[in-house]
């Protein structure tokens, strides 16, 4: 016993800040979650908690932790982060103990616990950042690692546990948490006007996965497939409502039945609830048996585009998938984080297709997936899919587009690298191995590397291990008329010797038509022997049909005809591979921006395929704003302005005519085109099949407000009077001073984000931010970027996961100055030794562009 008392004090040691054994280091350290997960079995919270009606009041609450401890002779740390005061009471294994809480944690005293099952007991006020707390409605948001900040928890993924929960709560009132509702009693505490829920004790649930919701909402119910799911929402709109409803409800039960049958395991989480945020801070969390969703995202306007469309169905195919990818498997430890999100994402591509067959959906996969992580990819911030993490405090550093863009594009190339059965095999014997357990990439690899004579480990360290992406150029001889060789090769532009294996789709432009031709590309250069002897091409492009993942350079020919030929190509999938190598062109200074605005007003007219007409639109807005200076975007205006005008004319649906008017109201700088659309706004001018909803007038305001049109105030006070539903009212309210024409009050409005509560309605801030740094105001708002980097250190530690990197897209979007990039390069240049190199690569991430935008030509 002696050896192995002293065996469990040296695996401890590592935790201990400063030499001191009563202070486990602040959050969670990788080997403090090591130690625990080594000793620590069948744990189960019975979590009682008071929720008032007042949100400045404090949720109090009583927490029954009970577990299997293998061994004795070391403090239990439990996750707390919260003030000593907060634990009102601890009682482990019914003696009473003082609390001691400290670092974060909650310290259990060696001599009061023993080998086996132990019952601690903790009363506890709880710690209100990760609950969300409005005025009639409170929601628990506790991924990564952020129960420990409203809870006492072991709050690392590998803990799993069995959770019993009671909430009181004001009587009119929902309440829906991850267990089944039981049948309610009278409140416990005797308190008039309230009432108490019990909820069924859960299958087991990470902490990050355990969450709850109380408030005054709305509940729609439906039967799809003999399974009941149920909707919570706060929308006041009733057509909307009913406008929404089926399709919500058949979305989840097709994704529901995909995946049951993909994966041959039924859900695993007996109920299936879902409820509706207002300005949720993302697009959906999956916890199991209650998915939270921005409401915005599924209750759509009238006028929805295909995208929104696209975009509502996708997500809730990515949260649904989640139940098995995350919740019934889950990561080991958050540096495995990617491998949820990678097959929630790439099972929603699979999911979605069959509900919208007149989607291309090869097309849809490229525009979802390669324009983003390329964002990342191509910037000296990008970093690996799989990363480094040795504290959970950080974990919410890792999300990004690398995580949710670039790893589908991996994994399809793992899939076909496999062929699609035995990949799914390989996928369903993981996952029923692992079933309510944790996992690795090193296990999954294990049993994919058993179905194919392909290294994996070797080809998982570039695609996985490795940030980047290879540059791969086009070398082309042309003899007497014909190919005479064709060759592509691929280098590491961090100069690591890298090569990605891949498969390539050559695209050859002949005289009679376009040809591909699949190439494999496992070296460093790879001969096309298939095109020698045709004729001399017009142009090559190798991520024709959207599968190089690469920044592709072009011969010298192409890099001429392409552009010329693009809005004539037949292919809409060999339109868009080649729309998103020319945004890389103009980003790499291959082409200009003038050169680019050019073939995009010369493809628009002609596009039918409304993906990449809402694509190409972005794309002329990024470069409008970005990559031309102000004269230059003047001397363009009327003529972008009228093609703009004429695309809404002709636009044939609702959601068509959407894409074009909101194009429209975000570049307009003539005068005549914005007293138009301030007529549109005014209800003076009605624009045939484009019925404005509030949420689009609301924009609306914002723009006219934002270009200081004559009367802007009053544009702003009669939107705030027409929004009727309380919670778009209430956002309107906030981002309202960061449009004003008064710099002191922008400025007052900025100062107050410096206190962490102004920040906590994240979408609010963030959609504040983006108007205080619109182009048109970027010389006035120059004096907030540096700061606001200052910031991003707090920001990273009391928001939520993509706040930091929102925050700093906000303010950094509306930027092109030399001036501005120097400012960023100076915060990064004084940076202390300790500053967390995460947050250095999402600055270079977010700065990418403008520093592309303000570098002279020669140095692009």
């Amino acid at each position: 016993m002696a050896v192995r008392l002293l065996l469990c004090a040296f695996l401890l040691w590592p935790l201990l800040a400063a030499g001191q054994t009563d202070r486990p280091a602040a959050g969670v350290p990788l080997p403090l979650a090591e130690f625990r997960a080594a000793h620590l079995r069948d744990i189960a919270y019975d979590l009682s908690l008071t929720v008032p009606r007042a949100a400045t009041e404090p949720v109090r609450g009583t927490t029954r932790i009970r577990f299997t401890l293998r061994h004795t002779g070391v403090p239990l740390v439990i996750d707390f982060d919260t003030t000593p005061e907060a634990v009102q009471a601890l009682t482990v294994n019914d003696a009473a103990v003082t609390p001691q809480v400290t670092n974060g944690h909650l310290i259990v005293p060696a001599a009061a616990l023993r080998a086996g099952r132990n019952d601690v007991t903790v009363s506890f006020r709880a710690g209100d950042v990760p609950l969300n707390r409005n005025a009639d409605f409170l929601y628990a948001l506790f991924v990564p690692a952020r129960a420990r900040q409203a809870l006492p928890v072991f709050d690392q993924p590998d803990l799993k546990a069995r959770w019993s929960l009671t909430l009181t709560y004001p009587a009119e009132w929902q309440a829906v948490s991850n267990g089944a509702a039981l049948p309610e009693s009278p409140s416990t505490n005797g308190t008039p006007g309230t009432r108490t829920t019990r909820f069924a004790e859960t299958a087991p649930l990470s902490t990050y996965l355990f969450s709850f919701v109380v408030g005054d909402f709305k509940m729609e119910e439906a039967e799809r497939n003999g399974r009941t799911f149920r909707m919570f929402h706060r929308e006041t709109d009733a057509a909307k409502v009913a406008r929404n409803r089926d399709p919500i409800f058949d979305l989840h039960a097709r994704a529901l039945a995909f995946m049951e049958d993909y994966t041959a395991l039924p859900y695993a989480f007996g109920k299936f609830d879902f409820v509706l945020i207002p300005a949720f801070q993302f697009g959906g969390m999956e916890h199991a048996g209650k998915i939270l969703y921005n409401a915005s995202g599924l209750m759509l306007d009238e006028s929805a585009t295909q995208n929104q469309q696209l975009g509502r169905a996708s997500v809730i195919a990515h949260e649904t998938a989640h139940m098995w990818f995350g919740d019934l498997v889950t990561m080991r430890w958050f540096n495995d984080v990617w491998m949820k999100e990678v097959f929630a994402n790439f099972m929603a591509a699979k999911i979605v297709n069959p509900s919208f067959p007149q989607v291309n959906h090869s097309l849809r996969f490229l525009l979802a997936h390669y324009p983003a992580a390329y964002e990342v990819d191509r910037t000296a911030g990008a970093n690996a899919i799989r990363q480094p993490l040795d504290n959970l405090q950080e974990a919410g550093s890792l999300y990004g587009a690398i995580i949710y863009q670039k790893a589908p594009v991996m994994m399809r190339h793992l899939e076909s690298l496999l062929g699609e059965t035995s990949f799914r095999d390989g996928l369903r014997e993981y996952l029923a191995a692992h079933r309510f357990g944790n996992a690795t990439w090193s296990d999954l690899i294990d049993v994919l590397d058993r179905r194919t004579p392909a290294d994996l480990e070797a080809w998982s360290r570039v695609w996985v291990e490795a940030p980047g992406r290879p540059t791969i150029s086009t070398m082309l001889d042309v003899r007497d008329g014909r190919i005479a060789r064709l060759r592509f090769t691929q280098r590491d532009p961090r100069q690591r010797g890298l090569a990605w294996p891949q498969q390539l789709r050559v695209a050859i432009r002949l005289p009679e038509g376009v040809r591909v031709l699949p190439v494999m590309m496992d070296g460093a250069a790879v001969e096309v022997p298939e095109a020698v002897g045709l004729p001399a091409p017009h142009w090559v492009l190798p991520s024709a049909e959207g599968w190089a993942y690469a920044n592709i350079v072009l011969d010298a020919g192409s890099r001429v005809a392409l552009p010329r030929d693009l809005p004539t190509l037949g292919d809409p999938l060999l339109r868009g591979s080649a729309w998103v190598t020319l945004w890389d062109g103009l980003l790499e200074q291959a082409i200009s921006a003038d050169e680019f605005l050019t073939v995009s007003m010369a493809a628009l007219p002609r596009e039918t395929d409304e993906q990449l007409t809402a694509r190409i639109l972005g794309y002329t807005q990024a470069a409008w704003w970005r990559f031309l200076d102000p004269a230059a975007r003047m001397a363009q205006a009327p003529a972008l302005e009228a093609l703009l005008r004429d695309g809404l004319t002709r636009a044939s649906t609702a959601g068509q005519k959407a894409s074009w008017f909101s194009a429209l109201r975000d570049v307009a700088l003539t005068a005549p085109t914005v007293d138009w659309l301030r007529q549109v706004w005014a209800r003076q001018v009605r624009i045939d099949g484009l019925p404005l909803s509030e949420t689009d007038e609301t924009a609306l305001a914002l723009e006219l407000a934002v270009r200081e049109v004559d009367g802007w105030q009053g544009v702003l006070d009669t939107q705030l009077a027409r929004i009727a539903n309380p919670d778009r009212k209430a956002r309107f309210s906030f981002v309202m001073p960061a449009l004003s024409a008064d710099p002191v009050v922008r400025e007052r409005w900025f100062r107050a984000l410096a206190d962490a509560g102004n920040r906590r309605r994240e979408p609010w801030v963030l959609e504040g931010l983006s108007y205080l740094h619109h182009p048109l105001r970027a010389r006035a708002s120059a004096g907030f970027i540096a700061p606001g980097l200052e910031l991003l250190w707090d920001i990273q530690k009391t928001g939520d996961i993509f706040f930091p990197k929102r925050w700093l897209d906000a303010t950094l979007g509306g930027h092109r100055s030399p001036e501005v990039a120097s400012m960023v390069r100076q915060f990064l240049d004084s940076r202390p030794s300790d500053y967390p190199e995460r947050l250095r690569q999402i600055t270079l991430q977010s700065a990418d562009e403008l520093f592309r935008a303000a570098a002279p030509a020669s140095r692009r």
